[in-house]
């Protein structure tokens, strides 16, 4: 007798292919993402791109052999709207016969010396990665389109990315994880789910405009459409150029690497500064790269900006001192330039900074320990607010809607960035904001910063950032205030 699930295979394997799964059939032959017979491991957040993913690979599963499960993971930021996507998920999952693991990740505790986003992207990717070998699949399948790609090389583009930034995403990174959705467009996605009558999740976030990959979304690429309309193509063309280039080149740092660089017993590296200065100057800014690289706790790559930073420091002549960036020291004698992972080096006494990072949940109180002041988070109307007393020393009145994720207070780290109020939307190194406010060496690393998964929202007793300043049509406020005293603290007011 026949089964349920042969019955199901088969309806599927004689239901006509729609145009879309021709088309991510031809992106996985052509690109080589995977082979008929795999075991696929599919990330599901519930937005349309996973969901859609989801569809197509179930409806080719029969005819490829494939076998199918599902990860979706929830990082509980937007409370009951995480919870939802999560229902939304699982039932799916169910309804397509395909086995699903559910992960929560609380990436507010482990956040540390980067940006939520970076540490919730981090994080997805170890998670995939064990759930795939634990569970024996062959690749990992991820739902980004070609706007997607677009959208990330405009950020890079933005940043002053070199090639690396400018090929954006590959459609296969480190032969596990792949993109079928590469070369297909967002709104053919929409239209398949239409379609097929499949509803799917929205995710709020992705609408709020404080960032900056949705202020590209909604207002740069549909002005970019405007004047050519196949700019994403263009945008995703060029990508691939510049993969293929970036790729060449390093393949020759690859083969310099082994002649060039000697390790220093201290988990850093030498390298003759004679030999890296005769360098063509694309190869030398990839060897410093690599350099950074293999020196970071995490192994991520440095930013263009620590590139050159240590490429003006070998210029230079020859100094005894050492000058610290982010993650390393950076000593140059006559001979040699050294890079040296920051954990292993003494804190220099002008660098000294308060350890670790603490999580606020709003109402907060707690005390800073570099200054030892009083901080004070509360939320309230913008109508309460009006009421408060003058006499609150320090603080400062943010709109709550414009602050994703959770507040963090932390010490001033090397490239923070904000825009100080007053300053007419111009952004402005916090190091730069130091120097010019005269703020000794000693005491930077002592004043706490209070920052959202949206940027840095303040540095307290200074400066808040424009941003996220109170308006006329704020709703909800967070007041952070410093040196309140007790008798002002009432219910409803701080």
């Amino acid at each position: 007798m026949m089964t349920a699930m042969a019955t199901i295979e088969q309806r599927a394997a004689r239901t006509p292919w729609p145009p879309l799964l021709h088309k991510l059939v031809k992106t996985v032959r052509s690109r080589q993402l995977f082979e008929p017979g795999h075991h696929l491991l599919v990330a599901v957040s519930g937005g349309p791109d996973s969901v859609a993913l989801l569809m197509l690979l179930h409806q080719l599963a029969p005819q490829w052999r494939l076998r199918l499960t599902a990860v979706h993971f929830n990082y509980g930021l937007r409370g009951k709207e995480s919870e939802e996507d999560q229902a939304f998920v699982v039932s799916l999952c169910e309804r397509l016969e395909v086995p699903l693991h559910c992960q929560a990740l609380d990436v507010r505790i482990k956040a540390r010396r980067h940006s939520l986003q970076a540490e919730a992207r981090t994080r997805r990717y170890q998670a995939m990665t064990a759930l795939a070998k634990e569970c024996g699949a062959d690749r990992i399948v991820l739902g980004h389109t070609a706007d997607d790609q677009a959208e990330t090389v405009l950020l890079w583009l933005l940043r002053g990315a070199g090639l690396a930034g400018l090929a954006g995403m590959p459609a296969v990174r480190e032969g596990l994880i792949v993109r079928p959705l590469y070369d297909v467009r967002r709104q053919s996605i929409v239209d398949y789910l239409v379609r097929i009558e499949q509803p799917y999740r929205q995710d709020s976030s992705n609408a709020k405009p404080i960032y900056t990959r949705n202020r590209i979304r909604h207002e740069l690429i549909p002005a970019m459409n405007r004047i050519a309309p196949s700019a994403v193509g263009a945008l995703c063309r060029m990508a691939d150029l510049c993969r293929e280039d970036e790729r060449y080149l390093e393949e020759q740092v690859v083969g310099l690497t082994p002649s060039m660089l000697q390790e220093d017993g201290q988990g850093g590296y030498l390298v003759e500064r004679g030999l890296l200065q005769a360098l063509p100057l694309a190869i030398q800014r990839r060897l410093v790269r690599e350099i950074l690289r293999r020196c970071h706790p995490f192994h991520r790559a440095p930013s263009a900006v620590a590139v050159e930073a240590v490429r003006g420091i070998f210029a230079n002549k020859p100094s005894a001192a050492a000058r610290l960036l982010k993650s390393v020291v950076v000593t140059v004698s006559e001979k040699y330039l050294r890079l040296t992972p920051r954990s292993s080096e003494p804190k220099q006494a002008e660098e000294a900074d308060v350890a670790g990072e603490i999580s606020l949940a709003v109402p907060a109180q707690t005390q800073w320990a570099g200054t030892g002041q009083q901080i004070r988070v509360q939320r309230m109307s913008l109508e309460h607010v009006s009421r408060l007393p003058q006499s609150l020393g320090w603080s400062m009145v943010v709109d709550a809607d414009r602050v994703a994720g959770p507040l963090i207070l932390r010490a001033w780290q090397q490239g923070d960035r904000f825009m100080p109020a007053g300053m007419k939307g111009r952004s402005k190194k916090v190091q730069d904001f130091f120097v010019d406010l005269k703020v000794p060496k000693a005491k930077r690393g002592l004043i706490p910063l209070l920052v959202s998964q949206s940027g840095i929202v303040g540095v307290l007793g200074y400066r808040q950032d424009e941003r996220f300043r109170a308006g006329p049509s704020t709703r909800q406020c967070f007041v952070i205030s410093i040196g309140i005293g007790e008798s002002v603290l009432k219910e409803g007011v701080l």
